[in-house]
């Protein structure tokens, strides 16, 4: 069951579901969820491993990170791969799970997308997603707009803690590491 505002917004007093929300998201959100903004960009650097039970990511270059007040843009090239990291926080409860997966229209319809994954039960901290540029053309992105949308869904039954990790937003590792 998709969580509607009413109820995500009384989980962001109670719980810190998500911290550092724009106003806009606090007083009038759109849909059943959040918009999240660009805090970070990292340009991705040489080649990453994912094995059975070792993996490393490549590099990761910081190209700009969002300033309160100040106006900053960033141009996603074509065909070059980022990592970015919202400003928001996410601090998911044990019985919830959440997908950043809906870029906002603008970014696809100017063929720029956004690649992220489920955040599990247990998960704290700010959320890491890929970006792309499809076109042959620079797309200009200002540094706090809003990205991508975020939906949170009730698990049912149980559910295990999310214990990885990338707990707390780290975007790269430091070299090759174990898996938990």
């Amino acid at each position: 069951m998709v969580l509607g505002i009413d109820e995500l917004h009384k989980l962001v007093k109670e719980q810190n579901l998500v911290t550092n929300l724009s106003e806009r998201e606090l007083t009038n959100p759109e849909g059943a969820g959040f918009d999240l903004r660009i805090g970070e960009l990292y340009e991705v650097e040489g080649q990453g491993f994912l094995g059975v039970n070792e993996r490393e990511t490549p590099k990761m270059k910081l190209v700009a990170k969002y300033e309160e007040g100040k106006t900053t843009q960033v141009l996603i090239k074509p065909r070059i791969y980022y990592v970015l990291k919202t400003i928001e926080k996410v601090n998911i409860p044990h019985d919830i799970s959440a997908f950043p997966q809906n870029p906002r229209s603008t970014l696809y319809r100017s063929g720029v997308y956004i690649f992220g994954g489920p955040v599990h039960p247990g998960y704290q901290g700010e959320l890491s997603m890929g970006i792309y540029n499809f076109r042959d053309e620079d797309f200009r992105l200002e540094m706090g707009a809003r990205v991508v949308h975020i939906v949170f869904f009730q698990v049912q039954g149980k559910g295990n803690a999310y214990r990885g990790q990338w707990q707390g937003g780290r975007v790269t590792t430091d070299q090759k590491e174990t898996q938990v």
